[in-house]
Parts: structure tokens; C-alpha cells; sequence
């Protein structure tokens, strides 16, 4: 987001973002040329629409903004409520609300997504698998794909004083080492890959495994303490942990397009990735991919890919690791354009 605002800014927009309040996102906004408003909205649809609906209103009666982006599914059903059309309205998902859930919540999401797709200008998606569920879906709003992007010069592939340090830092020494990058929720799947990892210490018992990030998930999977597993909380800066990991897992059940993924080919590291929405085109195809592609909420055959890469370093291919940064390089260059669904 403050890249965004940084860009827009520098084009000589006036740039305002409102979100739930962070740490120091406020001023990263404002360094970046934006204004900031605070806006309590809560991560899941309920009750509190009803005080987010006029807040969020107020905010866009003191901006009177030219076009309006809303991110998510929240801030999407929130915002596109209060708008109505009425200024030119863009809507970026980074992941249907109609995935997850139970029966009644699924069913009501997809309504009310084909609802709003009347309001929406355009539906700006992070992934072909993204735009294609919306026409699977018959969201009928005209849709365009524009693939999330990381600065490739701030994820240099690592030395190997770079990947000593790190370890030390870390106190692994010369464990077999494989992280798990990002919000800590059931989206992101850590709690498969803690069912998974019995099995891969069984197989390689000095593996260890490092947790980055909070959510709300976090309280009760740490507190399972499966043995050689770390939690570590929130970094900002990841990339220490990726210059020590032999691994980088993305276990999530469901994604738009996965930053930690890029970032991780980027740096040069081998992934594994479950099989859902925007992984394949994070990773590519064909017979050298950077890692392993496995089935969503599957952990034994999540230990089994984490498994085999710990136990045969040779397997992490140098040509595939590198493909990997080629195909990261390729992915986040690339911008296509789709006619409405």
C-alpha cells in the first residue's frame, strides 16, 4: 500500500487511504505522499457493518474522491454499499468470499458478489484464476488481471554469508530449516502444516520449523507446541528468515495470489505451495518448477513434499531455484488486459 500511495503520489494525484489502524501505517502513508484516515473496519462481514457503513461515508464525504478502490472482501461489500455507483468504483477481491466458510455464508457471499458487480467499474484481479472463478461464478463486471508485483531488487538471491548470519541470528545452526511466512489464520493453512510436521520429524527428526507472523490463529497453534516448531510473531522485514530457510511453505486453503511465494522465488529459495487459486501462475509450469505444488488441506502430502526437500538438499535443483527468480522476474513484469466476463 505505501508503494501504491508513493506512485500515485508521485503522478500528482491526491491520494487518501482509509483502513484499520496499524502499526505506523499511518505515518508510512503520509511519508508516502497520502492522507490517512482511521477506519475501524472488522477482517469478517457482521454486525459491525453497521457502524462501518456511515463511517466509512463521512471519510468519502470530506474526500470526495475522483475514483474509488476498495480491497477485499470487507471493504468491497462495505464500500460498494455506501457508493452505489455513483463514483466510478473499483473492486480488487485478493480472494472470493464465496471459498471458505459453511454452506449458508458461501451462498450468501456469491449473491451478494453478483449483486454488487452492478456498482462495480472494475473488477481488478490478482490472478487468472481469479478472474476466471468470477465468470465461473457469473459475477458479470468488467474484469482485468494485473498480477501482484514485488521489487525484485529488494529480494537479491542470498550468499552464503548471508544464509550464515541469518541462521546464527536465528540460533538454528545447521538444522535442516523450513518457514512458514504470513498471517496466522485459517485461510493460510498453518494449522495443516503443524498436523504435517510429526511426520517430517519423524522422517528427519533435527527439522525445524519457524512460524512468521500474528493473526488470530496464532494464541491457539502455538499453544499445541508441536516439537520443533517455533512461533516467532511479526517481522517486517522477512527476509532474514528466507536467506536461512531451506524451505519457504505456503500451506494456504485458499489465495488470491501469494506475495510470500514471489518474494521466496525471488530470493532464490525452493517452495512448496498447495494447489489453489494463483499458485500455479505464481510458480509456472512445466517439468522444473522451483519446488512442489500440493493439494490443499493435505498434510501428508505436505510433509511428504516438505520432507524430501529437507532430506535431499540436492533435490532443491540450483536451475529450478533459479527458474524460479526468471519466472517471479516474468510474473511480476507481466500485465494483461480481459474484455468483461
Amino acid at each position: 500500500m505505501r508503494d501504491a500511495v508513493g506512485s500515485q503520489s508521485a503522478r500528482g494525484w491526491r491520494v487518501a487511504v482509509a483502513a484499520p489502524a496499524a502499526p505506523d501505517f499511518d505515518a508510512a502513508c503520509r511519508a508516502a505522499g497520502g492522507e490517512y484516515y482511521r477506519w475501524d473496519a472488522a477482517r469478517q462481514p457482521g454486525l459491525s457493518v453497521v457502524a462501518e457503513l456511515p463511517a466509512l461515508a463521512r471519510i468519502l464525504r470530506v474526500e470526495r474522491p475522483d475514483v474509488v478502490h476498495l480491497h477485499s472482501s470487507k471493504a468491497g461489500l462495505v464500500g460498494r454499499l455506501v457508493l452505489r455507483g455513483r463514483r466510478p468504483t473499483i473492486f480488487s477481491p485478493h480472494a472470493w468470499s464465496f471459498l471458505h466458510g459453511g454452506t449458508i455464508t458461501r451462498a450468501a457471499a456469491l449473491a451478494w458478489e453478483r449483486v454488487a458487480a452492478r456498482w462495480t467499474g472494475v473488477l481488478l484481479c490478482v490472478s487468472e484464476a481469479e478472474r476466471a472463478r468470477a465468470v465461473g461464478a457469473r459475477i458479470k463486471a468488467p474484469a482485468e488481471v494485473i498480477p501482484n508485483a514485488v521489487d525484485l531488487a529488494s529480494y537479491p538471491p542470498f550468499t552464503a554469508a548471508q544464509r550464515d548470519a541469518a541462521r546464527a541470528d536465528l540460533a538454528v545452526g545447521s538444522a535442516p530449516l523450513a518457514v512458514c511466512v504470513g498471517r496466522v489464520t485459517a485461510q493460510k493453512g498453518q494449522a495443516d502444516l503443524l498436523d504435517a510436521w510429526p511426520a517430517v520429524r519423524a522422517r528427519i527428526p533435527a527439522a525445524e520449523l519457524l512460524v512468521v507472523g500474528d493473526g488470530p490463529a496464532a494464541p491457539a497453534l502455538d499453544a499445541r507446541a508441536v516439537p520443533g516448531v517455533r512461533f516467532v510473531g511479526r517481522l517486517d522485514d522477512v527476509r532474514p528468515v528466507m536467506a536461512a530457510a531451506d524451505v519457504v511453505v505456503a500451506p494456504s486453503r485458499w489465495e488470491g495470489f501469494s506475495f510470500v511465494v514471489l518474494e521466496a522465488m525471488a530470493s532464490g529459495c525452493s517452495v512448496v505451495v498447495t494447489d489453489v487459486d494463483g499458485m500455479r501462475e505464481a510458480i509456472g509450469g512445466g517439468p522444473c518448477l522451483p519446488g512442489a505444488l500440493v493439494p490443499p488441506r493435505d498434510p501428508p502430502a505436505l510433509a511428504e513434499a516438505v520432507a524430501r526437500r529437507l532430506a535431499d538438499p540436492a533435490l532443491v535443483d540450483r536451475k529450478a531455484v533459479r527458474r524460479g527468480r526468471g519466472h517471479a522476474t516474468t510474473t511480476c513484469r507481466r500485465r494483461r488486459r480481459r474484455s468483461p466476463p
